[in-house]
């Protein structure tokens, strides 16, 4: 017997016992899986990174029709080299050292081919979110990003969007992506410009352009009811529907439009299941594109949580987490964009932002371990949430202002893929803190061609951009460690994001190059920390 007949028995034998496993598993709605000693877990949902790893305590959680207001995917990934996947949302509960999945459809892969984090993400990736290559607009990682959510909210103008810009300039902060928000429109559904707000939006645009700004637009899947744009989609079934309840209804045989509570008040929402209606609203996009001039959408709301309603009837029949999906493709379309709700895009060309934050030392302590989570579930083009938090109450008239948190915001965003101002800092940080936050702008811009060469590796290879430590230096105790990361494989950065001017720094093995010294590790060393520095230490080649 030749060599080349036994490889094909050899490949026989090895296909079918994988059609074989594949076989149980998609008879089984339940599993349970034993975790190894020492076994940590990631993924599931981004929102949660602060819980993570999984494994060291009883945790649960169901995908179906939850994204926890933020990026999901059906995908868990272990130190030990394991990891989960399925198409569709599963429920995945930690306790008594077991890991226990439940699918509604049956399907799970189980994976146990590898030996590290890394084995685990790469194998997933590889299989099931693969690396494109492709990139959004750069001008989201070298220039910082400028939301007018908090400065404007609900009632943005013409006049105002150019000053906030003019002030970016006056302040000494870089030309970069400007998001004009939410209510730049009359109602949900009109998809042009409120005439009183903007009365030449063109002329808006233009001058922005000439400034070095690209703009965006904040646009949402709903539609206000009886409105001009809702009788058109009601009367083209272009409408997600309701059935009341009846028990033989079915999408053929209802016409009424379901009416969805959201953050704003209750609107009808687009059915992007139908393809007629996806090429509905990519027309009215490229409308504002060729119009206007507008260069971007930032696409909010798409959670699943909207859709998991059993009234609920589509042009076809999908689980919640599928509309969430469809509202991302849309995206597809614009290199410009960002998205807080998301499933299933990893490897994907789309902006992946964390979900509004509140202005505290809590949930500053939330960026980092939940955009770890954000590129271990495959999105690799990440943005923090806005500095010093989105949250637009903790900004009202009257409310309290932390200057050294928003400080320390920025330092914490400064070289992660993307950074993002909303709250003016010229408007309530004095000349010591703006000088400080303007700091940041200039570290990463002396790091920036770094970033993008990580950034360059990771959308060809799908590997993430930022990483827990655990990633490069594995089974070494630095799993639970998820107050600082690492940039590629060789710089480690370690921001302050508690109130105290001091924090712990663990070093992996190597040489870490910090201002004019040199830190062997491994080591665990402790530093005094000045209201404008970013700690942030070099690995030393070939150590």
């Amino acid at each position: 017997m030749n060599n080349n007949t036994i490889l094909k028995i050899v490949g026989f034998i090895t296909l079918f016992v994988s059609i074989e496993v594949s076989a149980q598993v998609s008879q089984e709605n339940t599993r349970s899986m034993q975790l190894i000693p020492g076994e940590s877990w990631w993924g599931g949902v981004v929102n949660r990174g602060v819980e993570m790893p999984y494994g060291k305590k009883y945790f649960s959680f169901d995908l179906y029709g939850n994204d926890d207001g933020n990026q999901a995917a059906p995908l868990l990934v272990s130190n030990k080299g394991r990891y989960v996947w399925s198409n569709n949302p599963f429920k995945y509960v930690y306790r008594n050292d077991s890991l226990i999945l439940e699918s509604k459809t049956n399907v799970l892969v189980i994976n146990q081919n590898g030996k590290t984090l890394k084995d685990a993400y790469m194998n997933a990736s590889k299989n099931y979110f693969p690396a494109t290559g492709l990139w959004p607009d750069s001008l989201l990682i070298t220039a910082p990003q400028y939301n007018l959510w908090i400065e404007l909210m609900y009632k943005p103008t013409q006049n105002d969007v150019l000053n906030y810009a003019n002030n970016v300039l006056r302040n000494g902060l870089p030309p970069g992506v400007i998001m004009i928000d939410d209510n730049w429109t009359n109602y949900y559904g009109q998809f042009d410009f409120d005439k009183e707000k903007f009365p030449d939006a063109k002329v808006m645009v233009d001058q922005l352009h000439r400034m070095g700004f690209l703009v965006m637009l904040w646009i949402c899947p709903f539609i206000t009811p009886d409105s001009e744009p809702f009788r058109e989609l009601e009367r083209l079934k272009y409408l997600l529907l309701d059935s009341e309840g009846k028990m033989n209804a079915s999408y053929g045989t209802v016409s009424k439009p379901m009416i969805v509570k959201w953050w704003n008040g209750y609107s009808a929402c687009l059915d992007l299941t139908n393809p007629s209606t996806f090429r509905w609203m990519n027309n009215k996009l490229k409308n504002l594109q060729l119009n206007y001039g507008i260069d971007g959408f930032k696409f909010d709301a798409g959670d699943a949580s909207f859709y998991d309603n059993p009234n609920m009837l589509s042009s076809q029949n999908v689980e919640p987490n599928q509309h969430t999906y469809l509202w991302a493709k849309l995206g597809l379309n614009y290199p410009l964009n960002e998205y807080r709700a998301m499933w299933k895009m990893g490897g994907q060309p789309l902006v992946q932002r964390l979900r509004d934050k509140g202005h505290n030392w809590n949930d500053l302590n939330t960026l980092i371990p939940n955009t770890i989570a954000q590129q271990l579930m495959g999105y690799t083009f990440t943005c923090p949430d806005m500095i010093g938090g989105g949250e637009f109450v903790t900004f009202l008239s009257g409310s309290s202002i932390d200057q050294k948190l928003i400080v320390r915001s920025a330092q914490c965003s400064g070289l992660m893929p993307m950074m993002q101002f909303s709250v003016a800092p010229w408007r309530i940080l004095d000349s010591t803190h703006l000088d400080a936050v303007k700091k940041v702008v200039q570290i990463r811009k002396k790091y920036l061609s770094l970033l993008m060469e990580v950034m360059r590796n990771s959308a060809l290879t799908g590997e993430p951009f930022l990483r827990p430590l655990e990633y490069d230096y594995p089974n070494q105790g630095f799993d639970v460690i998820s107050d600082q990361f690492l940039i590629g494989a060789n710089l480690l950065v370690a921001p302050v994001v508690t109130i105290n001017d001091e924090r712990t720094v663990q070093f992996p093995k190597g040489k870490w190059k910090y201002k004019n010294t040199i830190i062997n590790g491994p080591v665990t060393k402790k530093f005094s920390v000045a209201l404008d520095e970013l700690l942030i230490f070099e690995k030393q080649a070939g150590k």
